[in-house]
């Protein structure tokens, strides 16, 4: 019996969907939006790309067809009814893949075969996960963190608690931290693996004790890396791990792929000799197999209108799914993604995140960005240094949108001193001179 076919009839004993807006998308509690409900398929290890097939396929027959990579590396799947969830989340798991249950306890890509990291993660990371279970009321997004400091980092993904591994006279021990990015994060101490695990538990029951809505930065004060914590690498490209494994990290445009895409993908990636692979942070799959099959594969990806190396300008752009996925959103944020990928590549150099979204929520990037372009009512919101929810420098109507973005492009194109990248042009540049920017050319 394949998971297509499977009997249904014990659908009455799944859980009541999960309708709150804001909830995390579990797959056993599918979050609503704009285009019906979105379930999440969240992983602990590797797939096969003949699974990542099956998922596909599933998504097809019971969604919308269109799958999320989350910027955290977790599949989602959207277009799903009050019908067809309960019956994905049945498919899905008769699948027997590797599914998260529980706390999220996240590592780099390439845990455990990274030629550069200074530890691996992964069973540090499977003892938290495991202690955890019986934890109770922790807020529904906690997260923790755990970095073997490889070539590939989380060092930008948000944590409530960050365990990164350091060198201290000749071991390995694991620094803590609270809160934020590892840059921002607030040192909570050093310890050895043993005390690292004991420590995350206590801080995690106290998290669980102070209510449903604390997170790690509420525990308290301490010192932070003032922003020393080394910048995290792109996951495009090719790698070389141990084991004469490589491993090509290829990404999904604005987050999302279709079914058909990802399905053509793991075939010829099944055809070139590629066994595994897994989601991977900023909307990408790595996919793991000898180099001349990733190399391949890469050729292949690209074909298709997959990302495959930094310089795609596309990578640089964080977009939230706009209208009408969302209900939240006010602009179709893809398209606008799209032409600013065309129009403004030269902007797009890699040194910020262009965030495009929806709505002052933010969600495609939480963080502070150099660029940021809100939807809202009566059009754009042009934001600079700052989140989605911040004031705006400028505000035009969406038909100016691609004219404005260009205006912006050309004035850093000109002003870019030798040496200067776009962000930092940007940040001299200042809110007022973009903004006559903005306004230049308008009646």
């Amino acid at each position: 019996m394949t998971a297509l076919s499977l009997d249904h009839a014990t659908l009455d004993m799944r859980p009541h969907l999960n309708m709150q807006r804001g909830a995390c998308p579990a797959l056993s509690a599918p979050m609503m939006t704009g285009d019906g409900l979105l379930a999440r398929v969240a992983l602990t290890d590797a797939i096969t790309p003949a699974q990542l097939a099956d998922l596909c396929r599933l998504a097809r027959c019971h969604g919308n067809g269109i799958l999320d990579i989350s910027a955290r590396g977790n599949l989602q799947v959207r277009g799903l009814s009050e019908v067809s969830a309960p019956l994905l989340d049945i498919d899905v798991r008769a699948l027997n893949l590797p599914l998260r249950d529980g706390l999220a306890v996240e590592v780099p890509p390439l845990a455990g075969l990274d030629i550069a990291e200074i530890a691996d993660p992964r069973a540090l990371a499977e003892a938290i996960r495991r202690e955890a279970r019986d934890i109770e009321g922790l807020a529904p997004k906690i997260s923790v963190v755990v970095d073997g400091q490889g070539s590939l980092r989380l060092s930008h993904l948000l944590a409530d608690i960050r365990l990164v591994a350091v060198r201290s006279d000749g071991s390995i021990r694991w620094r803590l931290l609270l809160g934020g990015t590892e840059a921002v994060g607030k040192v909570h101490g050093v310890f050895g693996e043993i005390e690292a695990i004991e420590a995350t538990l206590s801080l995690l029951r106290k998290l669980a004790a102070m209510g449903s809505k604390a997170r790690g930065r509420d525990l308290g004060s301490g010192l932070s890396l003032n922003g020393d914590a080394a910048p995290s690498a792109s996951p495009l490209g090719t790698f070389t791990l141990s084991n004469n494994l490589c491993a090509v990290g290829i990404g999904a445009a604005f987050g999302q792929a279709q079914a058909e895409g990802l399905i053509a993908l793991c075939t010829e990636a099944e055809r070139l000799g590629v066994k595994s692979l897994k989601p991977a942070p900023d909307h990408s799959l790595m996919l793991f197999g000898p180099r001349s099959a990733c190399e391949l594969l890469a050729d292949f990806a690209g074909s298709k209108g997959f990302i495959t190396a930094p310089s795609d300008p596309r990578g640089n752009i964080a977009a939230c799914p706009g209208t009408p996925a969302c209900k939240s959103a006010t602009i179709a944020t893809h398209e606008i993604a799209a032409n600013a990928a065309g129009e403004a590549a030269d902007l797009l150099d890699g040194s910020f995140k262009l965030h495009i979204t929806g709505c002052p929520k933010g969600c495609a990037h939480p963080e502070p960005s150099a660029l940021t372009l809100c939807g809202t009512a009566a059009g754009l919101s042009f934001i600079h240094q700052g989140k989605a929810a911040d004031s705006p420098f400028a505000s035009t109507i969406i038909a100016d949108t691609n004219a404005s973005l260009r205006r912006i492009a050309d004035l850093v194109q000109t002003e870019r001193r030798d040496g200067e990248n776009s962000a930092a042009c940007l940040t001299r540049l200042g809110p007022e001179r973009l903004a006559a920017a903005v306004m230049s050319g308008r009646p």
